[in-house]
């Protein structure tokens, strides 16, 4: 049995991880989760939050603004709304973040204004955790 399972992260903008990982931490829509191998095969929708990814090379953590994940025994596959290597997340990154995510939710139809007012404060979740600071109307 091998103890690694294939793991990509995928935005529209480029390919940001392809290794082999032992462990990847997941911001689901539903809560986090931790896809090892062998794990129950799964899809699930992401929240904003760091998708962080344990292999032979370390510990490697991305910023992930929504999206999937796919959870196979295999492997794990994220395709991403929009991710970056949090030591490319700066403070004028995270504002436009937020303020896409507060246009979102302003703009919001009432059926789905409580999500995206959880998105607003899941940005603010992130900067909190990369010492930044969610400038939130």
């Amino acid at each position: 049995m091998a103890d690694t399972m294939q793991f990509d992260l995928v935005s529209p903008e480029r390919l940001l991880a392809s290794v082999k990982a032992s462990a990847v931490q997941i911001p689901g829509a539903d809560g986090e989760l931790t896809a090892m191998v062998n794990h129950a095969p799964l899809i699930t929708t992401l929240r904003p939050g760091i998708v962080r990814v344990t292999s032979a090379e370390g510990e490697a953590s991305f910023v992930v603004t929504g999206g999937f994940a796919e959870i196979t025994p295999e492997g794990t596959s994220v395709l991403a709304e929009r991710a970056m290597p949090v030591a490319e997340v700066t403070q004028e990154v995270l504002d436009e973040f937020v303020a896409a995510a507060v246009a979102a939710r302003d703009n919001a139809t009432p059926e789905m204004l409580d999500e995206l007012a959880k998105q607003v404060s899941d940005i603010a979740g992130i900067a909190a955790e990369l010492g930044l600071q969610a400038k939130a109307a």
